[in-house]
């Protein structure tokens, strides 16, 4: 596997083209932004962990948490970890006594558990070589435009996300 780069969320927001939910990856030092184009219910449970709301009932990410903690397991961390046909791929380091797992995953769902847990995130080097030319179905001068917009971005600009 390539150099693992660790990343952290800048934010959510809805694409200004599209209006689907991207959650934003940013790096340590915010020169590089990786925009990942999200479900809108998985949107909700990456919202709802950032906003600090609890549910009535748990919802599939806290279940998946409670289930680890009761395991007596522990997530080490969450890695984007491949680029393919314009999907992010995913895995969930699951830590069980002397037992490494590596769980596939959608990044929405890696991302939304890690929130819940408090592990750390991380792409692949080589994920973000390749994503850098990747942008979900826009035109030429839009992928500019967008790549400039998330260049310009403030933390003001991320704001509360609504659904």
């Amino acid at each position: 596997m390539s150099e693992l780069v660790p990343m952290a969320i800048k934010g959510l927001m809805l694409d200004p083209v599209s209006n689907s939910p991207i959650v934003v990856l940013k790096d340590a030092a915010e020169k590089c932004f990786l925009p990942i184009w999200v479900g809108i219910f998985e949107a909700n449970a990456i919202a709802l962990q950032l906003e600090n709301i609890t549910t009535p009932r748990p919802m599939t990410h806290d279940l998946l948490r409670n289930a680890i903690k009761e395991l007596d397991a522990h997530v080490s961390r969450v890695v984007i970890n491949d680029l393919r046909d314009s999907t992010f791929f995913a895995q969930i380091g699951l830590v069980i006594g002397d037992r490494t797992l590596e769980l596939d995953a959608r990044p929405s769902d890696a991302i939304a558990l890690a929130l819940r847990v408090a592990a750390p995130i991380f792409v692949a080097q080589a994920v973000l070589d390749q994503a850098q030319t990747i942008s979900p179905e826009l035109e030429a001068d839009q992928e500019e435009k967008m790549k400039k917009w998330f260049d310009n971005m403030e933390n003001e600009d991320f704001g509360k996300y609504k659904m």
